[in-house]
């Protein structure tokens, strides 16, 4: 299974729509609220050189945001990167 992480807030229309798309595909991931904790978005810039949310990963790999995901998700790339093609 893949390690799937998203930085993300509550209230954001994107992490909504990437957290509807993750659990479509019953993908188990990490969040991590930065409106929770405001110091872990100083390690989401870090990680992603990027400051909005949503900022998904998925092995380690920077995906980007809510567009991307949804574009791999089009592009039929976003099983591969989960493991469920």
């Amino acid at each position: 299974m893949p390690k799937v992480v998203m930085y993300a807030t509550l209230w954001c229309p994107y992490c909504i729509g990437a957290r509807r798309l993750l659990d479509s595909k019953g993908i188990d991931y990490t969040e991590i609220r930065v409106d929770l904790e405001p110091e872990q978005r100083a390690v989401m810039i870090n990680k992603s050189h990027r400051r909005t949310v949503p900022q998904i990963f998925i092995n380690d790999q920077p995906i980007g945001g809510y567009d991307e995901l949804a574009q791999l998700e089009r592009a039929r790339e976003l099983d591969v990167l989960l493991g469920l093609a």
